[in-house]
């Protein structure tokens, strides 16, 4: 799919479906065919920039954000926060907007709601679920059998949403995938790695990278596990791939920055050379899995061990950092580890890409800026807090006004499992037996194009960087990441694939409508509920008008008929390029 010009994200133009076409009510097994037609017409003729409509006549509770002091007069009354601008906030920290946390963000505001998910438990790991599931029997030790299962559970299901929002955001950064871990028991291996991820959501920077780089599925995927010192008798050298994968992909980027993202100096300046990386990968060495076998999976959760006659002893240099002869891998490697966490290209880096995941593709340099130095200090002298960072990219002006008008390269491309996960947890989908049997969903052409912890490559679903060729976009040197996976095949899978689930669900889960079923009978209401939840703010008056306009003219008769209008609703917005384009 290729950009149009004046609008960061828009599709081309088709015929649209008749307003009145009915959508007759589908079994699971066969979601209906008008439903079909309505959305392939809206994903093909509501084109535009989005964000001119308004959904203010929500049927959702309206609470002032915070109280008025009436014995501080001259301290400022925090001004009320809408229910469009909570569902919003709640799509970028939380995928999705519901009642009851709208109605939350309405109370306490941006800034409370945030750090009482700070403080929510942490539910069932992945890996002790695959566990209390039973598949840790020797029959899934070649296989992933469970693992989709468990990462849908809490992506979904989870009411930590913050967390799995971070979690998420991480994989896609610290990436390992299910393409490349032939070894046993792999299953376990990517849940133990995802609930590093997420252990750390709130934590360290530099503890995440150490616990990343000792992992055995890091271990495994980018061939730290194995690595051996060098042997001139057979000409054998240690493995570079994880050394040059840490600095490229994990910390601090190919290129030296300024504090706010952009070039050093104005100019591409490299951040290492081939030989930083020829003596990177002698720090790793040495490093193996702890006991692993073919009966029990526990080693996929300890981290790896170093193995001293694998291990290079010789004096060796990390990133400018001398580490003497003899100094023990254990050492070597905390050495390393703080000299690339210190390395002031981290901070922009790592902070304009977790702006990209959870708020806009193409970030200001005053925004990477403001995020780098909340990541540099947390306003306590401690460096690398993803709290403070999470709270710099949320609350941060640039997330928390409303868009206008002229901000055509604010916004992002939602990518394919946000927008599953935002569906799901809006319409609170449920595993009546907690099987969460939804799967692997990478097919473009059926399904999403992207499924968790599945990408291609180290380099993700698509690089950060990415800027759509052939383009407007391209000519104005706008990155657009999630571009990279849109085409013509993901775009009609995708509503393909959405007229499916949202009448059926996936597997067993179900979705319940039944807050939107008692209010169908009124077309306008329905829509503006729908748009606000999934869309707020962003569907212009006539996206919202011709939406209406084709819900009103099916039949509200009967509670069927009225469950029909909600899918319709429901497919229609899912399937207009405001939707897929938010700001």
């Amino acid at each position: 799919m290729t950009p149009v010009a004046e609008s960061v994200l828009v599709m081309p133009t088709a015929p649209t479906a008749p307003a009145s076409a009915e959508l007759p009510r589908a079994t699971p097994s066969q979601p209906t065919g008008s439903a079909v037609a309505l959305a392939s017409a809206m994903a093909l003729s509501a084109c535009g920039g989005g964000g001119g409509g308004s959904t203010s006549a929500s049927t959702l509770p309206a609470t002032s954000g915070g109280t008025t002091g009436t014995n501080t007069p001259t301290t400022p009354t925090p001004p009320a926060i809408s229910a469009e601008q909570a569902a919003r906030f709640l799509q970028q920290a939380a995928f999705a907007a519901t009642d009851a946390q709208v109605a939350r963000v309405q109370s306490i505001g941006y800034s409370a709601w945030i750090d009482e998910q700070f403080a929510a438990p942490r539910t069932q790991s992945h890996w002790d679920w695959m566990v209390a599931r039973g598949y840790n029997v020797v029959g899934n030790v070649d296989n992933f059998n469970g693992v989709d299962n468990t990462l849908w559970r809490k992506f979904v299901g989870s009411p930590d949403a913050l967390r799995q929002r971070m979690t998420l955001a991480l994989s896609e950064i610290f990436v390992i995938s299910m393409a490349g871990l032939p070894v046993s028991w792999r299953g376990f291996l990517v849940a133990a790695y995802v609930d590093i991820l997420e252990a750390n959501a709130f934590g360290s920077y530099r503890q995440l990278l150490q616990e990343v780089t000792l992992s055995p599925g890091m271990g495994l995927y980018l061939n730290m596990r194995g690595n051996q010192r060098a042997l001139p008798a057979t000409g054998r050298l240690p493995d570079e791939n994880y050394a040059r994968e840490v600095l490229q992909l994990f910390s601090i980027g190919l290129l030296q920055l300024n504090a706010d993202g952009t070039l050093k100096d104005g100019r591409a300046q490299e951040t290492y050379t081939q030989q930083t990386i020829a003596e990177l990968a002698r720090v790793f060495t040495g490093w193996e899995f702890d006991g692993s076998n073919r009966t029990e999976p526990g080693y996929t959760r300890r981290p790896m061990v170093n193995l001293a006659a694998r291990y290079d002893n010789d004096a060796k240099n990390a990133l400018g950092t001398p580490i003497p002869a003899g100094t023990p891998a254990a050492q070597a490697l905390q050495m390393a580890l703080d000299t690339i966490a210190g390395h002031p290209n981290v901070a922009p880096f790592i902070g304009r890409q977790l702006i990209q995941r959870l708020v806009t593709s193409a970030p200001s340099a005053a925004y990477v800026g403001r995020v780098a130095a909340a990541f540099n200090n947390n306003g306590q002298g401690v460096r690398g807090d993803f709290k403070a960072v999470l709270k710099a990219i949320l609350l941060d002006d640039e997330a928390r006004r409303d868009p206008l008008p002229s901000e055509t390269t604010r916004g992002r491309l939602q990518e394919p499992v946000a927008r599953f996960i935002q569906w799901a947890r809006t319409f609170g989908l449920a595993s009546p037996t907690d099987l969460w049997n939804i799967g692997n969903l990478t097919d473009p052409a059926t399904r999403l194009g992207q499924s968790p912890l599945r990408s291609p490559t180290v380099f993700n679903f698509f690089r950060p960087g990415y800027v759509p060729p052939n383009s407007e976009l391209g000519r104005r040197g706008i990155t657009a990441p999630e571009f990279e996976i849109a085409d013509e095949s993901s775009t009609v899978g995708w509503v393909n694939f959405a007229q499916t689930f949202v009448v059926s669900g996936v597997g067993e889960t179900r979705p319940n409508y039944a807050a939107e079923v008692a209010i169908a009978a009124d077309a306008t209401a329905l829509v503006q509920r729908v748009a606000l939840l999934l869309a707020p703010g962003s569907l212009s008056a006539a996206t919202l008008s011709l939406i209406t306009q084709a819900v009103a003219g099916l039949p509200a008769a009967t509670e069927a008929n009225r469950l029909t209008r909600v899918q319709a609703s429901v497919l229609l917005v899912l399937a207009a390029p405001e939707y897929l384009v938010q700001a």
